[in-house]
């Protein structure tokens, strides 16, 4: 007497194929799990160099840099602090009216002189939104572009 074979799986092959679909989930998940910082930070980098170009035809239009004082935001609207820009475009001289805050929702740092005696220095404090800290959390500025 013969037996008959049915056409479906044991339960060995069941588990081996779970087994395999679960590590590479796993790998494709560590992969991935970085993806979102890595875009933050070059959006980051994107915006500070955009800031450095503005800061730059600011200073060539006006003959100085905005002073700590008036910040960031003589980029987008004329300071009525002193000194007053001498020539201000009608859009100004970011692409949008309003300052941009950083990938991670907090504002831009502008600091004149720059930590490092530079003549400017625009930061992000990274995914902590504080002074200093390293990987994920590390400051991103305008001097290490």
């Amino acid at each position: 007497m013969q037996m008959k074979r049915n056409g479906g799986f044991t339960l060995i092959e069941l588990l081996v194929v779970i087994l395999i679909i679960t590590i590479l989930g796993t790998v494709v998940g560590v992969n991935l799990a970085d993806k979102p910082h890595e875009a933050r930070h070059a959006a980051a980098v994107a915006q500070l160099k955009g800031f450095g170009l503005a800061l730059k035809s600011y200073q060539m239009d006006n003959g100085a840099y905005p002073t700590q004082r008036q910040g960031l935001q003589a980029l987008v609207v004329p300071s009525t602090l002193d000194p007053q820009p001498r020539k201000f475009p009608s859009g100004g001289y970011l692409e949008r009216r309003q300052l941009p805050l950083d990938p991670w929702g907090n504002p831009y740092v502008y600091l004149i002189p720059g930590t490092g005696g530079e003549t400017y220095e625009v930061l992000s404090y990274g995914a902590d939104g504080q002074p200093g800290g390293d990987g994920k959390a590390a400051d991103i500025s305008t001097v290490t572009l």
